[in-house]
């Protein structure tokens, strides 16, 4: 998978700016603030309709401007498509070859990019939220159904907890948990099933960055109690519920765990080891995903040098000339690791939301 093309209107501080892209690497090289890391999230909003900034979705648009409009062009194990996405007045917009779709799980399905960010540590010592949205993430685009299957989940949730939040006619709850169970279920079958995969392709990459921690352990908590079905759960958990206005139990919050045998929690690990960790859970979903697809998705390495030391860079971006995988790369200054190991560069200058 290639993209091609990626042309930019009203992003954060790009004002309009069209970039050809080719095979291999691309760097984008500046001072701190000038736009190099909104041409990578702007080429992840074609994959994922959501930053990997926090903030809410409508500070994407650059001051003083009504909308943002994203296009790009892909080439891909299925042909090229063209894909375009917009912000405007709270709600997002998506076309694919240039016929509007009605649902994003459309667009998002013709394209994929994984992305290493500054912020991507969170993954391993951040909330259950962000690992259950990355494994979603990975169930998509193995069964693109899964977009449809979440969403009906998380529907009849917000249902059966505005009821248990009124505290009345609670007889109505036998009939939500019938359908809630039942979507549950499904969700984390399909969870499962991928994770499984996923969790012996992570085993193999993090053999390779954190050898020192010694043998991994990998597991998925599906968000109630094995043993049990969810709909007993949710009989079980019923008077807690009503307490406290919310379902408590569900694979909302399921939940996915890594640790080691010299590490055998979180807290064991430095940043440092945060951050290898998290890059190999990008790049097991990236090899993950080139299993199932048979060809590799683009890869977003943001601020390159300063997230890894020179050795695991070497590695990364040896591993990933290998694969033959189109990378995307940002830094104040061309990372040497990419000069030692990448015969062909393209690079391109960002300066105040300018290119060149």
């Amino acid at each position: 998978m290639r993209l091609t093309t990626l042309r930019i209107l009203n992003a954060r501080n790009i004002s309009e700016m069209e970039i050809p892209l080719q095979a291999g690497f691309t760097v984008f090289v500046g001072p701190n603030g000038a736009g190099k890391t909104s041409v990578l999230e702007a080429a992840y909003l074609l994959s994922h309709a959501q930053s990997f900034r926090p903030g809410p979705n409508d500070v994407l648009i650059r001051k003083g401007a009504d909308r943002m409009v994203l296009f790009g062009r892909a080439e891909t194990s299925r042909g090229e498509v063209q894909l375009g996405l917009a912000r405007e007045s709270g709600s997002w917009f998506a076309k694919v070859n240039q016929e509007p779709v009605s649902n994003l799980a459309d667009l998002l399905r013709e394209f994929a990019l994984v992305c290493l960010e500054p912020g991507s540590h969170a993954l391993i010592s951040g909330p259950g939220a962000l690992r259950r949205r990355f494994l979603d993430w990975g169930v998509f685009h193995v069964e693109p159904e899964h977009f449809a299957r979440t969403r009906q989940y998380q529907r009849l949730l917000r249902q059966r907890n505005a009821l248990l939040k009124q505290g009345r006619d609670l007889r109505q709850l036998d009939a939500w948990d019938e359908g809630l169970a039942q979507a549950g279920e499904n969700l984390a079958e399909a969870r499962a099933r991928h994770f499984h995969a996923y969790s012996n392709t992570l085993n193999e990459v993090l053999a390779v960055f954190l050898p020192e921690l010694g043998a991994p352990a990998i597991s998925l908590g599906r968000g109630w109690a094995e043993q049990t079905s969810l709909a007993e759960a949710l009989v079980e958990t019923r008077l807690r519920d009503i307490a406290k206005g919310h379902t408590t139990r569900g694979p909302h919050r399921a939940d996915w765990n890594i640790s080691f045998a010299n590490a055998p929690a979180r807290e064991y690990l430095s940043r440092g080891q945060e951050k290898l960790c998290a890059l190999a859970c990008v790049l097991a979903q990236a090899q993950q995903y080139s299993e199932q697809r048979n060809e590799w998705p683009v890869v977003a390495l943001d601020d390159l040098a300063s997230e890894l030391d020179e050795q695991h860079q070497q590695t990364v971006v040896s591993l990933l000339a290998r694969a033959g995988a189109q990378v995307l790369v940002s830094g104040t200054e061309l990372p040497p690791s990419l000069q030692k190991a990448v015969a062909n560069l393209s690079v391109f200058h960002v300066e105040h939301g300018n290119l060149r």
